[in-house]
């Protein structure tokens, strides 16, 4: 889906310069997938193997727990980057560290723990994507940059496209209820992902291990997809719109055929 570019003020020319960057940004959204891929198969085992891990039912309390952990996540991070402790955690190693052991925690005791502790995990990484807002000139502060550090999580599961280019010139809708649309338009995808996640640590004891490692990955994934999202936003407010894009879908398409080897 293409953004609509409602600045209508002039925009400054794409240079080689600019479309080597935007090209850049496709690669590295390319190589975040590899990394949820490593994530999803820490423990060993292949993704079908580790999804059977999961008791019956297990899907529609993922569900619920995705679009809870994002609700928590998008009210508890903002707040909690202010005072002496929120700045010593402010930077993505330490948000990496933080999201290790809160996933060896809940790993420990298997699936009932991994749910419980799923919305310390997704705070430590809304706080990490608002971190990379601030690298792209957004305020982490803003409603509306938290929004798009919301959007994040719908980036997707391995092998999709990644980063909902619909969402990145839009003006987002600040109410309550346009966070509780958003959120439920990116839970889905987010469960996806955390299905596979959880399912590693659905083993108790064993899955404190699968917990700390699959919490490190998946923070870089989002850490990467959020440099894409906010790298592609600061593109969008200073040259067109469509040829930022065009370039953008151009470039993945180009790297899925050489994948293919087509």
């Amino acid at each position: 889906m293409k953004t609509i570019n409602a600045d209508l003020s002039p925009k400054a020319p794409l240079g080689e310069a600019e479309r080597a960057r935007i090209r850049a940004l496709a690669e590295r959204q390319r190589r975040a997938n590899g990394i949820l891929m490593r994530a999803i198969n820490f423990v060993g085992s292949q993704v079908e193997d580790t999804m059977k891990l999961l008791p019956k039912g297990a899907r529609g309390q993922i569900d619920a727990a995705a679009r809870s952990a994002l609700a928590q996540s998008y009210e508890v991070a903002a707040k909690s980057r202010s005072g002496t402790l929120g700045q010593a955690v402010n930077t993505d190693r330490m948000h990496k560290v933080m999201a290790t052991l809160s996933g060896a925690v809940g790993g420990f005791g298997g699936l009932p723990t991994a749910l419980a502790e799923l919305p310390v995990a997704t705070t430590m990484i809304f706080r990490a994507v608002q971190g990379v807002a601030a690298q792209y000139g957004e305020d982490p502060a803003d409603p509306e940059t938290r929004l798009h550090a919301l959007a994040v999580f719908g980036a997707g599961e391995a092998g999709e496209d990644g980063v909902d280019t619909s969402f990145l010139g839009a003006r987002l809708g600040l109410s309550g209820a346009a966070v509780h649309t958003l959120i439920a338009r990116v839970a889905p995808r987010f469960a996806a992902v955390l299905t596979q996640k959880l399912a590693t640590q659905a083993v108790p004891i064993l899955g404190a291990a699968a917990g700390a490692g699959t919490n490190y990955a998946f923070t870089q994934y989002y850490v990467e997809m959020a440099h894409v999202h906010f790298g592609l936003r600061k593109m969008l407010r200073e040259h067109d719109a469509e040829e930022v894009e065009n370039i953008f879908h151009t470039a993945l398409e180009k790297h899925q055929v050489t994948a293919r080897g087509d």
